[in-house]
């Protein structure tokens, strides 16, 4: 792992620099490709770079500063505690699934050092649509993956089933207006990715004709 050197946050009120082209971030985003959780190791982010993620990951376009959104961390034996309350619903849910399938349920938040659950908090009713306090926390959830690429880690951003279990829900303290935007795995990628197939974007332009 490289030396890390945090990054010069903002005070309140400072002013900020004019945007400078940076071919760089421009070639790291023309890239930017998903890490999947299951190439992923150790080591993951230090408690500083863990820090500063998460300072990244809430710069994000927020209407009406309502930070509709907050962070659950999960590292350490939490994760496999995380797995065994998994393993768990599955047993009851499925109970002639098999042992391969349990063991599945189990090791899922171990298979990355760290996974960063991002949680939609909407504050309805507001002037500000729900529609725009959601699409924040799904900012929140790129931020994440960009920046955890730039830090030198692979990362992933899944849901799967658990993230919509009421069981999960109640389990992680989420509240009645909160739902889980995704689980952000980070790790150290143990294997190189490979470009998948992508369409060219759908692109028109509007003329102010009907």
């Amino acid at each position: 792992m490289t030396h890390f050197s945090a990054p010069a946050f903002p005070g309140e009120n400072d002013v900020l620099t004019v945007p400078k082209a940076s071919q760089d971030m421009l070639n790291r985003m023309a890239k930017r490709r998903s890490t999947r959780a299951i190439d992923m190791g150790g080591p993951g982010p230090s408690a500083e770079q863990l820090d500063a993620l998460l300072k990244i990951g809430a710069r994000v376009p927020d209407h009406g500063k309502l930070f509709p959104w907050r962070f659950i961390v999960f590292e350490g034996e939490a994760r496999a505690r995380f797995g065994e309350m998994l393993e768990k619903f599955a047993r009851a849910d499925m109970p002639d699934a098999g042992e391969e399938r349990f063991a599945l349920e189990r090791r899922r938040f171990e298979r990355a050092p760290v996974i960063i659950g991002v949680v939609s908090r909407v504050t309805v009713p507001h002037k500000i649509p729900e529609w725009e306090q959601i699409m924040s926390a799904g900012a929140v959830c790129q931020n994440l993956l960009l920046a955890a690429d730039a830090m030198g880690f692979g990362a992933q951003w899944l849901t799967e089933w658990y993230a919509f279990d009421a069981r999960v829900q109640r389990a992680i303290g989420l509240a009645a207006n909160e739902r889980v935007a995704g689980f952000i795995y980070v790790g150290t990628q143990a294997v190189p990715a490979t470009e998948r197939t992508r369409k060219t974007p759908d692109v028109t332009r509007w003329t102010g004709r009907a």
